[in-house]
């Protein structure tokens, strides 16, 4: 089993539920829907399920930097942080977390904002400590379930079903989103301070971590081409705590016989409303902004872009939920093992 890279978004029409083995290569799912995302509204809510539903973070749990990259400026960032929020009290004592929330997703319509459409959904989400999570999120009444044991990361969704992919296991992007300020704490301890900076009125630090070289090799083929994924946190310098998640990543794709396209993403985040849980400090709503550009000499009208939004609110955190055992975050059987040459439909750049 092999582990899954940054959950991919696919633009497939309605009548492709169960795609057959000749339309799911990649090649031919290149040909037939690489343009769908930017032509019609058939697909807005599976772009939308797949791009916000449940992304995975650029970096692991561990980024493996040097210490001597690791500045104390970052450093201090970080002891601020984990005094801010307090997640020091539950390092060691709490083995897993539930939280609920509700969501609200829309493709924004750039030339007539008022006529935007927003699907309402919600989500719950699992976690246990080590690396373990499970979130099950319904937009519309199509449900995408993604999770980790530890060792092999997944997602289902109804178009597609189960699939797995190669990569490093990340923890999940909303988790990050000031939900879990232990993981935050960790990810961030290894990263580079690079300044201030003033983000939505607020005065911050500013910390980055990039995914590392071999880890976008392993998660490129001879078709497309990670280039880069970097994300950047923006720590409040009053409170001391994270108001700002953004990560950009740019793909190169380049199928046989044709010019290369480059698909460049960037996804921010506001995260605010900070509630205090049994002592923890947590973020309670936040509003998300993408946008996805695709360009390159072979398109003569000159960039696509597309932009979307979420908007989410938390209901309900817990911490030591009785009864959830690591039986409840086995991965579904039948997952694909690797990525064969013939069988690479859900691949996309949108989102690896």
């Amino acid at each position: 089993m092999i582990r899954l890279a940054p959950l991919s978004e696919v633009p497939t029409n309605d009548e492709e539920t169960h795609p057959s083995s000749s339309s799911s290569s990649w090649r031919n799912w290149l040909k037939t829907h690489f343009s769908l995302i930017f032509i019609t509204k058939k697909s807005d809510l599976r772009i939308l399920l797949s791009v916000l539903g449940c992304p995975l973070f650029p970096v692991s749990s561990n980024p493996k930097i040097p210490i001597s990259q690791v500045s104390s400026s970052a450093e201090y960032i970080i002891e601020h942080f984990t005094a801010a929020s307090g997640c020091r009290k539950i390092q060691g004592v709490v083995k897993n977390m539930y939280v609920s929330g509700k969501v609200s997703m829309a493709i924004v319509d750039t030339s007539s904002p008022a006529s935007t459409i927003s699907q309402k959904g919600c989500f719950v989400l699992w976690q246990m400590v080590p690396n373990k999570w499970l979130i099950e999120l319904v937009v519309a009444a199509h449900k995408v379930v993604a999770g980790s044991d530890g060792n092999v990361a997944w997602r289902h969704t109804p178009w597609l079903g189960s699939h797995a992919a190669k990569g490093a296991i990340r923890p999940l992007r909303r988790a990050l989103q000031g939900l879990d300020p232990l993981a935050v704490a960790a990810v961030f301890s290894a990263a580079e301070y690079i300044g201030e900076k003033n983000i939505l009125g607020i005065d911050s630090f500013v910390l980055k971590l990039s995914a590392n070289h071999p880890d976008l090799t392993e998660r490129s083929d001879n078709t497309a081409e990670m280039i880069k994924h970097v994300v950047f946190g923006y720590f409040s310098q009053r409170s001391g705590l994270l108001v700002y998640v953004e990560d950009s990543y740019l793909t190169r794709i380049q199928s046989p016989g044709s010019p290369p396209t480059y698909w460049e993403t960037t996804m921010g985040t506001k995260v605010e409303d900070y509630r205090p849980v049994e002592g923890v400090m947590i973020a309670h709503s936040g509003c998300s902004s993408v946008i996805i550009t695709r360009f390159g000499d072979n398109l003569k009208a000159g960039p696509a872009i597309t932009r979307m939004e979420e908007t989410y609110t938390i209901d309900d955190v817990a911490f030591n939920v009785p009864g959830l055992s690591i039986d409840s975050f086995i991965p579904p059987q039948g997952l694909i093992k690797g990525y064969p040459e013939e069988n690479l439909d859900w691949r996309s750049p949108i989102d690896r």
